[in-house]
């Protein structure tokens, strides 16, 4: 009967969506307005549908079928390609365990609802508060749309809150399970995909000290001291921490920072591969508006040089954008990201005692 009811809301709201889109040539795919320079967008997107096209043959041909999906070289290969949207919530199901836990905990998510008695009642106002601002200009989360995705978002997240009680509810968590509902169309998924990514691939990023994130931006930092040394003498003489300019992009995963399909390649490769993609994003950005960069004169310049990098007809053509993650930082590997982290999180533990009153 759930299945069932999922089925329908999915097909209820594409339609909603068909109709939406019909009403304002501006919205994508996902229900979300194009900002100023959408041309660009839809140029590349009609050149990408016949990429898609052939990666959507090759996928059905590999899962034939199947919700589990073997870790391979191959699937590896295929990730960093693009997942064909109607395979995207079966492989970051399968590919992050979520799909694992799922099947281990039947009924687990809807006993976190429970009844109105049950919730924390300041969870519950956190939550609320942060409703009207999670995706405003997506057509799918409006007041008026039906189905509204607000209330799969509310479930979503009371759930997480409830289960992971350390975290609770911290905001950039609506804009990450509201994307997940775009995709999964479906509450119990997006939650235990919600519980792969802050339990397991992020872990500590949302905690209360969010020590995993600091630790993260510190670890960026000293890959650019290695990787383009002259953007870290700017940052340096100019004074700018690393959390002024890339903390949000790292808390909320490139939503509302890239473009949405460009988002959604990246979360292709985070689900399979972990968070060492985070890092490949950000010093592909770096790397490649080095001398833009380098311009800045000021603090002020170098926050609004970091807001100017992601966005233009780099970050909106999404192949050519995933090919250059993997190409441009050069070798990075996970030994090399664990060692950093190590160091970067003992010298902040240290610093935090420090000021610790």
């Amino acid at each position: 009967m759930e299945s069932e009811t999922n089925d329908n809301i999915s097909i209820t709201s594409q339609l909603h969506l068909n109709n939406s889109t019909n009403a304002n040539d501006r919205v994508d795919s996902y229900g979300f307005e194009m900002p100023e320079g959408y041309e660009s967008y839809e140029k590349m997107m009609a050149e990408y549908v016949a990429v898609l096209t052939r990666r959507s043959i090759k996928w059905s041909k590999l899962l034939q079928g199947k919700v589990h999906v073997e870790k391979n070289l191959k699937v590896k290969r295929y990730v960093r390609k693009g997942v064909p949207n109607e395979h995207r919530a079966q492989i970051w199901m399968a590919a992050s365990g979520a799909q694992e836990q799922l099947e281990k905990n039947p009924g687990y998510y809807h006993s976190l609802l429970g009844t109105e008695q049950q919730h924390d009642a300041k969870l519950e106002e956190t939550v609320r508060i942060d409703m009207h601002r999670t995706f405003p200009e997506n057509v799918q989360f409006r007041n008026s749309s039906e189905p509204c995705l607000q209330k799969a978002l509310y479930n979503v997240l009371l759930a997480y809150g409830h289960h992971n009680q350390a975290v609770g509810y911290c905001q950039g968590m609506n804009f990450i399970a509201g994307y997940l509902i775009i995709i999964t169309k479906d509450e119990e998924k997006s939650f235990w995909l919600m519980d792969s990514l802050l339990g397991r691939i992020l872990s500590d990023y949302y905690s209360p000290a969010m020590l995993g994130l600091k630790t993260d931006q510190e670890v960026l930092g000293e890959l650019v001291r290695v990787k383009a040394p002259a953007v870290w003498q700017a940052m340096a003489q100019h004074n700018v921490m690393w959390t002024l300019v890339v903390s949000r992009w790292f808390i909320c995963l490139y939503i509302d920072v890239l473009p949405v399909e460009t988002v959604l390649r990246i979360w292709d490769c985070l689900f399979y591969e972990g968070s060492k993609i985070l890092f490949r994003v950000a010093l592909t950005l770096i790397l490649h508006h080095q001398a833009e960069i380098l311009q800045a004169r000021s603090m002020v310049e170098v926050c609004e040089r970091f807001k100017r990098i992601t966005q233009g007809a780099f970050t909106y053509d999404c192949h050519t954008f995933m090919q250059e993650i993997f190409r441009e930082p050069g070798s990075l590997s996970m030994a090399t990201i664990t060692k950093l982290r190590e160091t970067c999180r003992e010298h902040i533990v240290a610093e935090m005692s420090r000021l610790r009153p």
